[in-house]
């Protein structure tokens, strides 16, 4: 490494620190003063590369390196990421180093028109047009994949002037067809001011907008509108950084605080149950210490005691059963306890747990939207989709699942004969078997939305709303 690096040791571990991943590196002096700020495909590789003997470094670079005292690395998803950062880094620091952006026609920029139903488009002028700009983008390449994804997530329309039938980009979900009247103007000019709170850096923000109101639309029974919301928070999060508060702090911490738990839950337990009808119902314990499986003190319980369909009752015997008897004596009690579900679930766990005199914390997880439920809250903790603690949780969630899951199939032995699936046409044996082998049990499939009963079991999504209302009627 260069002599700069060498007469600091400081500086040689922290960029000896930094992730092998994408992101943004940003160059500081003895003040604190950001100097450059670059991205990289490769953050430790890239970073090492600008510390090689002095000879081999243009002037302007060797002269850089010379200021340089401290390296800050932000992690991102993808290069693609890694660039969008860049720019609003550049633009909100304005480091001396980074000459290259100061002449914003040499590079291309992305603008929102300013016109009725705005576009997103590729230019290389800024003008006085009411429209809103953001850049200049130095990789035209990464620029191009960003906005690929952004039409994917933000479905703007992309035609000059409107079609008299709906396009391909249409039938393709990256336009809602506002040339048809499929979508009006209020509702599109939110989907305009999401794509510029996103292409601004305000996406944490974003994404807790994206949650209340897919939460909103879902209690409006308005579940395609709910879902789209789903899909568009989940594919946001494949590209958003992390807060670095959630790098400070481990995620029993988090998990501490976002459940402001008197400390943190070094031993977690979680519940699920799983069932055909009724028939060959289980349920499953899994224990997490520390954060990691705690494979020897899994345990299964067939259920014994409810007849038929009933998962609130079915969690109330896992429950008593784990904390009374031989179960209590011989495993440890935890410091929290995970039930797989919402509300209904939480409530039959939380009322089991006072039968027993037992004051130990419980939250449900409820599937559908990742939601954390407390006893006797109305009201859900919606954590971000990049939230440690809320990956924690559905890892520990998952486990107990796929548990019970493996308990039943060795219960059952072979595929249910009599289903009222079987009474929906156009679902044969292995399509019905493979929904219950997805969703554990027909109660969680009632529960399910159309696009994950139709990705499921492979089926049209008109097909996936027969199923549901089949189901879901009330003589079942």
């Amino acid at each position: 490494m260069a002599r700069n690096a060498s007469a600091h040791p400081e500086l040689v571990e922290r960029v000896n620190a930094l992730p092998d991943q994408p992101g943004v590196y940003l160059f500081k002096d003895a003040a604190g003063k950001i100097l450059y700020v670059g991205k990289a495909l490769n953050l430790r590789k890239r970073v090492r590369s600008y510390f090689a003997p002095p000879h081999t470094l243009a002037a302007r670079i060797g002269r850089l390196i010379m200021q340089v005292r401290d390296v800050e690395g932000r992690r991102t998803a993808s290069e693609a990421e890694a660039l969008l950062l860049e720019v609003q880094l550049i633009k909100e620091h304005h480091p001396y180093y980074n000459v290259a952006f100061r002449d914003d026609k040499a590079y291309p920029l992305l603008k929102v028109a300013n016109e009725p139903f705005p576009r997103l488009t590729v230019v290389r002028r800024r003008l006085a047009d009411g429209g809103r700009y953001f850049g200049p983008y130095t990789d035209a390449t990464l620029m191009h994949q960003a906005v690929r994804f952004m039409r994917r997530v933000f479905p703007l329309r992309t035609c000059r002037t409107f079609p008299k039938t709906p396009c391909l980009e249409y039938h393709l979900g990256q336009c809602l067809a506002p040339c048809v009247g499929y979508i009006d103007a209020p509702r599109y000019q939110r989907i305009v001011e999401d794509l510029t709170a996103f292409l601004e850096g305000h996406r944490d923000d974003l994404l807790r907008d994206l949650a209340r109101r897919m939460q909103q639309a879902s209690r409006a029974e308005q579940f395609e509108e709910a879902a789209r919301i789903r899909d568009q928070i989940q594919a946001l999060t494949s590209v958003i950084i992390a807060k670095e508060k959630s790098l400070v702090a481990g995620p029993l911490e988090q998990l501490q605080a976002a459940l402001r738990l008197a400390q943190p839950p070094r031993r977690i337990e979680a519940f699920d149950i799983s069932n055909v009808f009724g028939a060959f119902a289980v349920g499953s314990l899994v224990a997490f210490t520390e954060a990691r499986p705690h494979r020897a003190h899994y345990r299964h319980f067939k259920i014994e005691t409810v007849q038929g369909i009933d998962d609130y009752q079915m969690m109330r015997e896992v429950i008593r059963r784990r904390y009374s008897g031989s179960l209590a004596q011989e495993l440890p009690r935890p410091d929290l306890i995970l039930v797989d579900g919402g509300k209904g679930q939480l409530g039959a766990a939380s009322e089991e747990l006072a039968a027993l005199d037992l004051a130990i914390p419980a939250v449900g997880l409820a599937k559908r939207f990742e939601h954390i439920f407390l006893p006797g809250q109305t009201e859900p903790i919606v954590l971000l989709p990049t939230s440690p603690v809320l990956h924690l949780l559905q890892h520990i969630r998952d486990e107990a699942h796929r548990f019970a899951i493996r308990y039943h199939r060795r219960l059952r032995g072979k595929p249910i004969r009599a289903s009222v699936l079987d009474e929906v046409p156009g679902i044969g044996p292995k399509r019905k078997a493979a929904l219950l082998a997805h969703f554990g049990s027909v109660n969680r499939l009632r529960r399910a939305d159309p696009q994950a009963v139709a990705r499921a079991g492979k089926i049209s999504l008109a097909k996936a709303q027969e199923v549901l209302d089949a189901i879901r009627l009330p003589s079942r």
